[in-house]
């Protein structure tokens, strides 16, 4: 195979920053940051686009921007609280980056202690999959600090600190179909093909979208709208307060395109892991200086598939189409060029064969909301249970007590009709680490979406809802939470 030039890309190796774990960060891997390729746009000036009246496509109570999965989960909570709910996605599946974006490694559902506190929609469209499309440890070892199966599942994306947890890895196939059903089965109206363009925003509240398909430009009014997009685009165009800053040092701002590899032996290839790790640290280091952007696998669900999530990509903004091109050109090439590396140089990768690149880009961050509350560092240590709790997450290490999810992290500011959820929740750029990933984003769209149900059956603005009201509602629901007593009362 003919080696690949970069696109467009730095004539020089990018900056390599290799990070340690540590209390506050689980995953280690390497971030590249390498100069941003010249532009050439050809843009100039501006256009006033004309006045034109517009299709109504629907109208309904509550209306789910984004099917990723927080508005998976958002869109099921809704109906199944009884509103009519109309669910927009602008790809042909639903699951977002846990599908489409190949993040199959679901990261910690158990606590430290191997409690299962990411539930309710978590935990039931996990148990719709098939046997053979899950891979992780059985809940007998939830928990368990043995060394040995501590180790053995360290190298499977199931163990940290010692401690094995239930973070599974899915076929991203059985996922999406599993998301589908749910949603279908709820009620909601599914809308796939549809890319929500701006907000329809009057009297300083979100009424509904404006969005784009094959077959035009149409309008969905709703009494509450939530904003699913994971890069807040719904609530930024409404004009609501955001932050954008994040951690240099850490992955949780980077870009990338995950792939998978088929034809492997994952067997073989951790136990040179395990067994030979100064021939590993050369291999990684020989790839590193041949590649320059270099990345190793990680397990799947299957044997034989291996998960690449793609080199990690510093200082490109998720929300410039220039920038989000040359991550996704880069990384496919890169993908071509991982595949000839690692079929020469890796055990139980000499028949491995180009089986899939992610069709969403792997993107971490772009906007967080700044809602009447916020998930801070400062909170981590302190055991606080917030009164107005919709979730309990893990923390990042056994250094730290769970972390309550408060309802405020969902309500902007000042914006009306509108809940906000997934990786844009309102918190802080270490809190992002977390609250990011693929549970805790079906931990906050189950919120919003029993939410908003109530806000459009009451007719009153999302932050006025009776929030132990809505904690009985989500307790009878499935969820996991630290409950007041007036709301466990009422479940």
């Amino acid at each position: 195979m003919a080696a690949m030039s970069e696109p467009r890309g730095p004539k020089s190796a990018p900056q390599v920053l290799r990070l340690e774990r540590t209390d506050e960060r689980i995953l280690t891997s390497d971030i590249f940051e390498g100069e941003r390729a010249p532009r050439a746009r050809r843009a100039g000036g501006t256009w006033t686009e004309p006045a034109r009246e517009l299709p109504v496509y629907g109208r309904c109570d509550v209306l789910v921007v984004g099917g990723g999965p927080s508005g998976t989960a958002a869109a099921v909570a809704a109906a199944r609280a009884g509103a009519d709910v109309i669910l927009l996605e602008r790809y042909n599946h639903l699951g977002g980056l846990s599908t489409g974006g190949l993040v199959i490694w679901i990261d910690r559902m158990t606590d430290w202690e191997g409690k299962l506190v990411i539930r309710g929609f978590a935990e039931e469209v996990l148990d719709r999959l098939p046997a053979e499309a899950l891979a992780g440890p059985g809940r007998e070892e939830w928990g368990s600090r043995d060394p040995a199966r501590a180790e053995y599942w360290s190298y499977r994306t199931a163990a940290y600190h010692g401690i094995v947890t239930w973070s599974p890895t899915v076929c991203p196939e059985w996922l999406k179909l599993a998301s589908q059903e749910l949603v279908l089965e709820s009620g909601a109206h599914l809308v796939l093909h549809c890319w929500a363009a701006r907000p329809i925003v009057e009297d300083g509240a979100v009424r509904g979208v404006v969005f784009e398909s094959k077959a035009g430009r149409q309008a969905v009014f709703a009494a509450v709208v939530v904003d699913a997009t994971g890069d807040g685009d719904v609530f930024a165009q409404a004009g609501a307060a955001f932050e954008s800053d994040v951690v240099r040092e850490d992955v949780h701002h980077c870009m990338n395109t995950a792939w998978l590899f088929g034809g492997v032996d994952m067997a073989r290839w951790i136990e040179f892991r395990a067994t030979r790790p100064e021939e590993f640290s050369q291999f990684m280091a020989r790839g590193r200086a041949q590649l320059g952007y270099f990345e190793r696998p990680f397990v799947s669900w299957r044997n034989d598939i291996a998960l690449f999530m793609g080199p990690r990509q510093s200082g490109y903004s998720a929300l410039d189409p220039d920038d989000q091109t040359e991550v996704d050109v880069r990384s496919h090439r890169l993908m071509a060029q991982h595949l000839e590396f690692y079929r020469r140089h890796a055990p139980g990768f000499e028949r491995a064969f180009l089986m899939l690149s992610a069709p969403q880009l792997g993107v971490r961050h772009a906007r967080r909301l700044v809602g009447t509350k916020k998930v801070t560092r400062a909170q981590w240590p302190s055991a606080h249970v917030h009164e107005d709790e919709i979730g309990v997450t893990p923390a990042v290490s056994p250094k730290f007590p769970n972390i309550s999810i408060p309802y405020g992290a969902l309500v902007p500011e000042r914006l009306d009709g509108l809940l906000a959820c997934g990786r844009h929740v309102s918190c802080d750029p270490n809190s992002h680490t977390f609250l990011r990933e693929i549970p805790q984003c079906w931990i906050t769209g189950q919120a919003a979406g029993a939410a908003a149900a109530l806000a459009a059956r009451r007719n009153v603005a999302p932050r006025a809802i009776d929030v132990a009201e809505l904690q009985a509602l989500l307790v009878r629901q499935g969820a996991y939470l630290r409950a007041r007593p007036q709301a466990a009362a009422a479940a």
